[in-house]
């Protein structure tokens, strides 16, 4: 008995062909020209700040009453703030910047309004800034926020501190564990670390399974593999 022929699929109609182009065109342009707009906005908002800021040595001020053309660079007011930033800080390395640091540091301490907002934002900034260079160790699974339902974080450090100490003779990781869609935002929970599991993906990748909510898996060629857990220190 002979079977009957498959019929062959229906070819796409020149409305629906133009539609997927559309859409295949729109993912590929999309991430690019939001990028750029982006920066380019950044970039504008940072000359809208810092060259009102400069008064008489504002470089667009300055071109246009030596040669009288009215001039839109964007990106003056970035090179500006950078020059700036880089003067001030060599300045501050040497014997007379410290001092006058120091001096101009007193004065604003003095004041007893602007002496608790000033302390928090360098703080703040020194904070950040200290922590600029270190980066996360791993990207890994936990057990959040019951048992059976995993979650992907990134381990910090090791518990330090107070926490180690109260946790022993547990060790104890430090775990940051991101939002979805948005990753700049988390919890901060310390796991025992028997009960952490390393991930052998980056932690770019998992930034990218994070933000596409689960649509972009960076480990396709065997996502079935089981990662291993976090060797203990003796290892």
């Amino acid at each position: 008995m002979q079977l009957p022929e498959t019929p062959p699929p229906p070819k796409r109609g020149f409305f629906a062909s133009l539609r997927a182009s559309f859409f295949t065109g729109l993912v590929v342009i999309a991430p690019i020209g939001i990028t750029i707009w982006l920066i380019w906005s950044l970039i504008g908002w940072m000359d809208g700040w810092v060259l009102p800021l400069t008064g008489g040595l504002n470089p667009v001020e300055l071109i246009r009453r030596h040669t009288g053309f009215e001039v839109d660079i964007r990106g003056l007011g970035v090179v500006t703030f950078l020059v700036f930033t880089i003067l001030v800080g060599w300045i501050a390395k040497g014997i007379i910047g410290r001092s006058l640091i120091s001096w101009a540091e007193g004065l604003v301490l003095s004041v007893p309004g602007v002496r608790s907002i000033y302390s928090g934002l360098k703080q703040i900034v020194e904070t950040v800034l200290a922590q600029g260079e270190q980066n996360f160790e791993k990207a890994c699974l936990v057990e959040y926020p019951r048992k059976g339902v995993w979650a992907i974080g990134f381990i910090s450090t090791n518990a330090k501190g107070e926490i180690a100490d109260r946790a022993a003779p547990e060790p104890m990781v430090s775990i940051f564990l991101p939002t979805t869609p948005n990753p700049t935002s988390g919890f901060l929970l310390f796991f025992p670390r028997k009960d952490v599991i390393v991930l052998d993906m980056s932690i770019e990748d998992a930034a990218k399974l994070i933000i596409s909510a689960g649509l972009v898996y960076p480990n396709s060629e065997d996502p079935t593999q089981r990662p291993d857990r976090i060797p203990d220190a003796a290892e």
